[in-house]
């Protein structure tokens, strides 16, 4: 009988501990459209976001490179801070951007049809998505537009925003939660230029 007691009062304390986890992380709530998510708290959202980011290939495009023994490896020091402001490109020959998508080492800068487009600032810098909010960020994703704004210019190739756009309303919350934790790089990306502005350099 006492030991039978004693399993009784450590599966209540089991329990009441798995109640108090499950709480304290995720909270069901009801959406605009009746639906049920699920609200996860913040050191949680950022964790998710990070795993997003990373099996997403958003440092594919976004953070600079070093070349190492195995070819090109993610710069830490400036993770998702797009396209260095001051490495200069190779010239380009406009007959080859015809027909083919061209990339610089680095993977940060890209050539095609649509002129020169270069990866953007990520980070939670000023220069990168810093003053965004969740509302432009889900614009440009859903909608692709340039920093999430109304009438502004289309987000240009290589960046797959289209397949990006079905994404969750979670997933994309959890991936801002985290670009917005991320260390802040100072880099202000150039700006995109067409084919005819390449012709004249």
């Amino acid at each position: 009988m006492k030991r039978a007691s004693i399993m009784l009062g450590a599966l209540a304390v089991i329990i009441a501990v798995a109640v108090i986890a499950c709480n304290s992380s995720t909270q069901p709530s009801t959406n605009n459209e009746g639906l049920v998510t699920t609200t996860v708290d913040h050191d949680s959202l950022i964790q998710r976001g990070h795993y997003l980011v990373t099996i997403m290939g958003c440092h594919d495009c976004h953070s600079p490179k070093k070349m190492g023994p195995i070819g090109p490896q993610i710069d830490s020091s400036r993770a998702l801070s797009g396209h260095p402001s001051n490495q200069p490109l190779a010239p380009i020959n406009t007959k080859e951007t015809e027909s083919w998508m061209l990339s610089n080492h680095t993977a940060t800068a890209f050539v095609g049809p649509w002129g020169i487009s270069y990866a953007a600032n990520l980070t939670s810098d000023e220069s990168g998505i810093g003053a965004w909010t969740e509302a432009q960020f889900f614009k440009a994703i859903r909608q692709g537009k340039y920093k999430g704004m109304d009438n502004s210019r289309p987000l240009l190739p290589p960046m797959p925003w289209n397949v990006y756009a079905n994404a969750t309303d979670d997933d994309l919350k959890a991936i801002f939660a985290y670009l917005k934790s991320t260390p802040p790089v100072n880099n202000v990306v150039p700006a995109p230029r067409s084919l005819q502005e390449i012709a004249k350099l």
